[in-house]
């Protein structure tokens, strides 16, 4: 009876086993088949995504003429700058200008006191006036020594002794009228004009100073012409000339300027062997001297298909670019090459686009590939 007992509970056991099993299975199934319901239904509404494209969310594949160049920076500068100093010594006074003051070439600036100069110069007039009354002198003795020779009163000794003090008055005159040139040069010196026309940038003293000689006065800058002063390593100075244009970015502004090669210093710097290069800036209005610029130097023209540097996408092994095809938007792999600007604009040449390709701009960001596009004005 036992041993019956115990074949039962077996029995029972395993069939409660085969039951819990079943059931387990069948929920699995379920849970199959609701996921693969909804990977299909995901799916399908996926494939019937769209989307419609603005004007500037498209551009035309085409052969541009690239301008491939150099990177360069560097500090604005004014071509015509002066710093005015003072050439004489004495006291300033009549400094009226100051920094942003607009002033004309030949415009009187400052006066430094005049009173001891012009004493100077009338002591150098007296000292000439006093020479010439020596000369007048001499003159008459020579006068009247070459008559008293004629009739053989004097000897022909006394005449030439004559001359020689005639000429020794005549040198002392000469000298006597140079130190006045001297002192009136210094008198005029006591006037400080402007050498060019320009903005004040600098004051560097104040009415009422004593300055000394080549003491600084004021800085004058001339914003009608500017320039970039660029340094270039000496292997990439080679393929700069004169007269290649440039793009520039300026410093605190978004919108770029155009420059162009203007002068190229003919010796590297001692120490690093770079190349100094001078771009004049094409215009300059509302450019500050000191601003930091930097941009493109362009050395070469390239003839390539190109899109937009920023259309091109690296989140997948290869670059590539999305590309609308037949209303659908496809990827395309491409073969960068050459990078350079046009108009402002980087572009980059891709190898495996053919021109007229409608490529979507950066800007649109990442679309899967087969969205429909429902409406596109193409660029």
């Amino acid at each position: 009876m036992k041993r019956y007992l115990r074949w039962w509970k077996w029995v029972l056991a395993l069939a409660v086993l085969a039951g819990v099993v079943t059931l387990i299975g069948k929920g699995i199934a379920t849970r199959k088949a609701a996921a693969t319901a909804l990977a299909a239904a995901a799916e399908a509404k996926r494939a019937n995504v769209s989307i419609e494209l603005a004007p500037t969310d498209t551009f035309i594949a085409k052969s541009i003429t690239l301008s491939n160049g150099l990177p360069i920076s560097g500090s604005i500068k004014a071509a015509n700058n002066a710093v005015v100093k003072a050439k004489v010594a004495g006291e300033l006074r009549g400094l009226i200008v100051r920094e942003g003051d607009l002033v004309k070439q030949g415009q009187l600036l400052a006066t430094i006191d005049a009173t001891e100069f012009l004493a100077r110069q009338n002591q150098a007039q007296k000292i000439a006036d006093a020479a010439k009354a020596q000369v007048d002198i001499a003159q008459k003795n020579v006068d009247n020594n070459k008559s008293l020779v004629e009739q053989n009163f004097i000897s022909k000794n006394a005449l030439d002794t004559s001359q020689a003090t005639l000429d020794n008055a005549r040198a002392n005159y000469a000298a006597a009228l140079a130190g006045v040139d001297v002192a009136k040069k210094s008198l005029d010196d006591t006037k400080v004009f402007a050498p060019i026309s320009g903005m004040i940038s600098v004051r560097g003293t104040q009415p009422g100073e004593r300055v000394g000689i080549d003491a600084r006065i004021v800085d004058i800058v001339d914003l009608s012409r500017l320039e970039l002063e660029a340094t270039l390593a000496p292997s990439d100075s080679v393929a700069v000339r004169a007269g290649q244009a440039a793009t520039l970015t300026i410093e605190g502004t978004t919108s770029t300027v155009r420059a162009r090669v203007a002068r190229i210093n003919p010796a590297a710097a001692a120490g690093s062997r770079s190349v100094l290069v001078y771009l004049a800036i094409d215009n300059p209005a509302g450019l500050r001297q000191g601003l930091y610029a930097q941009g493109v130097l362009a050395t070469a023209k390239i003839d390539s298909i190109a899109v937009p540097i920023e259309a091109v996408r690296y989140d997948k092994p290869a670059p590539y670019v999305q590309v609308v095809e037949a209303q659908k938007v496809t990827h395309k792999n491409v073969t960068l090459g050459a990078r350079g600007t046009s108009n402002g604009v980087a572009y980059v040449a891709a190898q495996g686009l053919s021109a007229g390709a409608v490529v979507l701009q950066g800007n649109v960001g990442a679309v899967r590939e087969g969205v429909s596009v429902i409406s596109a004005k193409m660029n």
